[in-house]
């Protein structure tokens, strides 16, 4: 009986750790559009990472964790370029000039990539779930575009749709790298060095081509915003990512990646009064299911 009752306890605190994850993963679009409404968004990301990775490496280091070493280093840079300063980076700069909740919709489709890629890279055949997923992913794409025919007009609003959508192909291709080059290297000390590294890196770029302003010159919404980002989605979220993955199935917890658009969405027509229609709802379903669908293929 006992075995029992520290079984349903340690699910129960496992299920919170996913509403923790479901919930403030949305947040993290709606927190970085609110960052980037009043500084320059490349130096935004990089304080954000370099905050968030020397979390993880002091942390790391009074645990006296070694450093990589040779071809570990190799792995960090590659993953640090792909994950951070381009779909980090892009993904933050394209909610510059597109709404959070497009933002986030955008980034859902990423597995749609991960097939694609996969099928050029293997030469495998699709199964009929995975085109039938494919088809409907991108139709619900369309659907949403549909209530942004207007925004199509505006160069600004269609460089963040590129910039976004550049944003999940570097994340689709870093999974897979991170997939076919996993090291036995601590994977948790070299997220801390690859935002560490990255975070450097767009800070120095911002400050050299002129997109930056003074810290002192960096209103509090934005460092508030920053703090948040660090604290919730770079920290907290993640450790109770990593304790969802330990404690509950792998297809349960990937529920979070269908629920965080969701999250950014309604949050974003709450607080940002950001266009919220019936097609666009239709067309997040839409767009999420064929997602599903495509998860469900593989």
């Amino acid at each position: 009986m006992k075995n029992i009752a520290v079984d349903h306890s340690q699910r129960t605190r496992a299920l919170f750790a996913l509403a923790v994850v479901c919930f403030f993963w949305g947040t993290t679009w709606i927190a970085s559009k609110e960052a980037v409404r009043h500084m320059p968004a490349l130096q935004m990301a990089g304080l954000r990472q370099f905050l968030g990775g020397m979390c993880f490496i002091v942390f790391f280091l009074t645990r006296r964790t070694a450093w990589p070493k040779g071809q570990e280093w190799k792995n960090i840079l590659v993953l640090s370029v792909l994950n951070f300063m381009l779909s980090n980076g892009l993904s933050t700069w394209g909610v510059k000039y597109i709404s959070a909740g497009l933002g986030a919709i955008i980034g859902a489709i990423f597995p749609l990539w991960l097939l694609i890629i996969g099928l050029f890279a293997n030469k495998s055949k699709l199964k009929p779930k995975a085109i039938i997923g494919l088809t409907i992913g991108f139709a619900g794409v369309c659907v949403i575009f549909t209530e942004h025919l207007h925004d199509l007009l505006n160069p600004y609003f269609r460089f963040g749709i590129f910039i976004s959508i550049v944003s999940t192909w570097t994340w689709a291709f870093g999974t897979l790298y991170t997939k076919k080059h996993a090291a036995t290297f601590n994977p948790y000390f070299s997220l801390g060095l690859q935002m560490l590294i990255s975070g450097v890196t767009l800070f120095s770029v911002s400050h050299a081509t002129g997109n930056a302003v003074t810290l002192a010159a960096i209103p509090w919404q934005s460092w508030a915003a920053i703090a948040f980002l660090t604290v919730f989605s770079s920290i907290i979220t993640f450790v109770a990512y990593i304790y969802c993955l330990q404690n509950l199935p792998v297809e349960q917890v990937s529920l979070y990646a269908y629920i965080n658009p969701v999250v950014a969405v309604v949050l974003g027509w709450l607080l940002f009064e950001e266009k919220l229609t019936f097609i666009i709802v239709a067309g997040v379903l839409v767009t999420l299911y064929g997602v599903y669908l495509v998860n469900r293929s593989k």
